[in-house]
C-alpha cells in the first residue's frame, strides 16, 4: 500500500466562500459552511483521479495550510473556519473511507492559549475520528513575535497529543510579514521549529511524542554542519560532552515533500529511511511539470524507487510501515 502522509483537502468553491461571509459579518452569525455532498463528491473525485495517476492508494488529508487564517481579526473567526475545513475533511472520508483519513486543523490564535484549541482537537480525534493534527508554529503569520516550539506555551498541547495518542505535522500557514511569500514562510518556520525543540529538550519532556515536519525539514539537512558544530560550541551554549546534533534530529520524522532528487538523497541518508514517512502535498505547488522528465515534481515514488541505496525493506517502510506507526489511529 502507498500512504501519502501529507496532502491537503481538495474543496468546493463554497467552502471558501464561508470564509468571506465570517470576514463580512464579523463571526456574529458564524453558523456552518454551507457545502453540498455533490460539490464535495466532484472535488474527492478529482483528486482520487490524482492520486490514481501516480499510484497512490491513501492519502491524509489536512486542512489547505495557507488557507487556515490563524491570525484573522477577530480571532473568534478562525474557531468556525477552522471548524469548517475540518467538517469537509470528515465528510470526503467518509464518503471515500479507504481513500483518505483526517488531518485536522487546530484554531491556534496569536495572544490566545493553546488549550482554546482542545474542544477541537478532541472533537476532531475522538468524534470524527482523525489520526493527527496540522500545527502551524507561526499563529500570527509572519506579523509579531510568538514563541518558539521549545516555549512552555506549547506544552499543554503536547501533553494532549501524548494522551489522545496522535502526532502532529508542523507546517506553517500563511504570511503577512512583507518579507517573505507562504512558501518562503513554511520552510522558515520548519527549520525554526526543529532547532527550537532541540535547544529546548522538549523530547527530554515528552519523550513518546510524535513530530513530523513537513518538506523534509525544511533547510535543516542542507545546513546540518553549521548545527552540528553549535551543539558542541562553548561559546554559544553548546557543550564538548552534548549529544551530537544529527543524533537528536532522529527524534522527528519528516515526509518526502522535496521535489530535487538529491536533497531527497540526502534527507535519507541523514536521519534514515526509518524516520521518513512518504508525502507529495499532491496535487498542489509541485504538480508543475518537470521540463527535465516531463512529468510532475510531485510524482515522488519513482524517485524513491529510483534511490539505489535504499533496500526493499527501506521503502516499504517508508510508503507504508512508518506512516502505521506514526499514526496508531490509522486504520486502514
Amino acid at each position: 500500500m502507498i500512504i501519502d502522509s501529507h496532502a491537503h483537502v481538495v474543496a468546493p468553491d463554497s467552502l471558501y466562500a464561508h470564509r468571506a461571509m465570517l470576514l463580512a459579518d464579523g463571526g456574529y452569525h458564524a453558523g456552518k459552511a454551507k457545502v453540498a455532498d455533490d460539490d464535495i463528491a466532484q472535488s474527492a473525485a478529482g483528486n482520487i483521479a490524482k492520486m490514481d495517476a501516480v499510484g497512490t492508494d491513501l492519502q491524509l488529508i489536512s486542512p489547505r495550510p495557507f488557507h487556515q487564517g490563524h491570525s484573522m481579526q477577530p480571532s473568534r473567526l478562525v474557531h468556525p473556519w477552522i471548524a469548517s475545513n475540518n467538517d469537509v475533511i470528515a465528510r470526503t472520508v467518509d464518503m471515500h473511507p479507504t481513500r483518505f483519513a483526517g488531518v485536522a486543523g487546530l484554531p491556534i490564535t496569536p495572544g490566545n492559549p493553546v488549550s482554546d484549541a482542545f474542544p477541537e482537537l478532541r472533537r476532531t480525534v475522538e468524534e470524527l475520528g482523525f489520526v493527527g493534527v496540522l500545527v502551524n508554529p507561526d499563529p500570527a503569520e509572519g506579523t509579531a513575535n510568538g514563541p518558539g516550539m521549545d516555549n512552555r506555551y506549547w506544552f499543554p498541547l503536547y501533553e494532549k497529543l501524548v494522551e489522545l495518542d496522535v502526532p502532529m505535522q508542523i507546517h506553517s500557514s500563511g504570511c503577512y510579514s512583507g518579507r517573505e511569500t507562504y512558501s518562503e514562510h513554511f520552510i522558515s518556520e520548519e527549520s525554526i521549529t526543529i532547532l527550537s525543540m532541540i535547544r529546548g529538550d522538549v523530547f527530554k519532556h515528552f519523550p513518546t511524542l510524535r513530530v513530523i515536519v513537513s518538506h523534509g525539514g525544511g533547510s535543516v539537512p542542507y545546513q546540518l554542519g553549521r548545527w552540528q558544530a553549535e551543539v558542541l560550541h562553548p561559546a554559544l551554549g553548546g557543550s564538548a560532552d552534548a549529544t551530537p546534533f544529527e543524533e537528536r534530529l532522529k527524534q522527528f520524522y519528516f515526509d518526502t515533500v522535496l521535489h530535487y532528487p538529491l536533497a531527497l538523497e540526502l534527507l535519507f541518508r541523514t536521519v534514515g529511511a526509518d524516520r521518513i514517512l512518504f508525502g507529495t502535498e499532491r496535487p498542489g505547488s509541485g504538480s508543475t511539470t518537470n521540463p527535465a522528465t516531463g512529468t510532475p515534481y510531485d510524482d515522488l515514488k519513482p524517485v524513491i524507487e529510483g534511490i539505489d541505496f535504499l533496500t526493499a525493506e527501506d521503502r516499504t517502510a517508508v510508503f507504508e510501515g512508518n506512516a502505521r506507526t506514526v499514526f496508531p489511529r490509522l486504520k486502514i
